[in-house]
């Protein structure tokens, strides 16, 4: 089922499956190694939910709720 990665809780694991905005915040955030394919983790959100950290690869990235709703995942737990 695919959704969007802002819609994910703490936790919660997924499979970038698409960008849905392919201008210039999609290559930015590809340049950063959120490509389609990466597994992605939600780490935490802050108390008012933006930003929202994940983990992809081996590190931390912070996305505001926006960009991470231009996002589409397919979730793996």
């Amino acid at each position: 089922m695919e959704r969007s990665l802002a819609d994910l809780k703490p936790g919660e694991r997924a499979r970038v499956t698409r960008f849905t905005d392919m201008g210039p915040l999609a290559q930015r955030i590809m340049s950063l190694g959120l490509v389609e394919g990466s597994e992605v983790q939600v780490v935490r959100r802050a108390p008012a939910g933006d930003p929202i950290e994940i983990r992809v690869m081996d590190y931390a990235l912070s996305l505001r709720r926006h960009e991470a709703s231009t996002i589409r995942v397919e979730s793996l737990s």
